[in-house]
């Protein structure tokens, strides 16, 4: 039975809501509480999500978990090299007994939809998401078609050096607003992990504790969350900071400091604050920016990780004092 909240506790309790969702996805997902807690985040702010891992880590258990979390239409779309844009979009299918050609919606028309190996497909397929992600929207034969709200996108990807995967594009990445990881469990989880699945596929018996409309509230109220300038301005010095990086290439642009922002809003609100502070700013950093930022070529292939040239730049970078008074 669907688990239902009052307005009221909505807006005066969150955190209690958000642990119930937590606790929910954790019965599928063992011993990766700060990759649940941040897709959770994720979706409080309306985010898109790439989790990026090997094969057989739990990325896909993750996605369905959280999907069967939510009372929201859910799709699943597995990517391969022979996919075309329209087997996702959908496409306009002529009635022979009017003349006149009909849409017929492609998987995307979900507001969770899960896209399995994301990487494993051809840039023509990615390119056909991009609308979708940005817009709300895709556009076929000319007619664009809205796509139901709340509409997440929650994509999974393997490594690049792993067989038959296709490099994701900049403008692709830039769609996401959390970029994910799992990695391997710690055994003590894993024995735990084996009991749990000798018993039951825990993640087929979760039932949903927020319902659709409750999802839009709690995004409406996550962007209500009071950032003070001085975070915004310590935001732009992170961004300017590795615009001029010698270790990238590509820095933190408009749009990302507009994301990290978005996140930081989100942890705060997860962590039942109505305002931001610098510490929400770190925690999602590289999980806001990573994906985003290209390193340098002599840097990339010298093996150094974008994740701590930005740890670098955060503690280098003075951390301001903030005032709470505008979000109590």
């Amino acid at each position: 039975m669907t688990y239902r909240q009052d307005s009221r506790r909505l807006y005066e309790e969150p955190e209690v809501l958000i642990e119930r969702i937590l606790a929910s996805v954790e019965k599928a997902v063992v011993g990766k509480r700060e990759a649940v807690e941040a897709a959770v985040v994720g979706l409080l702010c309306g985010g898109h999500l790439l989790l990026e891992d090997l094969p057989g880590v739990g990325k896909t258990t993750l996605v369905r978990a959280l999907a069967r979390t939510l009372d929201c239409s859910f799709r699943r779309i597995q990517f391969t090299p022979d996919l075309l844009p329209s087997d996702v979009t959908g496409v306009s299918v002529f009635d022979s007994s009017n003349g006149t050609f009909a849409f017929r919606e492609g998987p995307l028309f979900a507001s969770v939809v899960l896209a399995d190996e994301l990487n494993r497909t051809p840039a023509k397929v990615q390119a056909a998401l991009l609308e979708a992600m940005e817009e709300g929207q895709v556009t076929v034969d000319g007619t664009s078609h809205r796509l139901p709200a709340p509409f997440l996108l929650l994509a999974t990807q393997n490594p690049a050096d792993c067989e038959g995967t296709y490099r994701l594009p900049e403008a692709l990445l830039d769609r996401f607003l959390l970029r994910i990881r799992l990695g391997y469990p710690s055994p003590e989880r894993e024995v735990e992990m084996l009991g749990r699945h000798a018993d039951s596929r825990a993640g087929d018996l979760l039932r949903p504790v927020l319902l659709r409309e409750e999802l839009l509230l709690l995004q409406r109220e996550v962007r209500r969350v009071h950032a003070d300038d001085s975070v915004k301005r310590y935001i732009v010095r992170l961004a300017e900071e590795t615009r001029r990086h010698p270790a990238f290439s590509l820095g933190a642009s408009p749009r990302a400091t507009l994301a990290l922002l978005l996140a930081a809003q989100g942890q705060a609100f997860a962590d039942g604050r109505r305002y931001v502070v610098p510490d929400d700013v770190k925690a999602m950093l590289d999980k806001v920016w990573a994906h985003r930022i290209r390193p340098a070529a002599e840097v990339r292939f010298g093996g150094a990780q974008t994740e701590a040239v930005l740890q670098d730049i955060v503690r280098r970078v003075p951390v301001p004092g903030i005032s709470r008074a505008a979000g109590e």
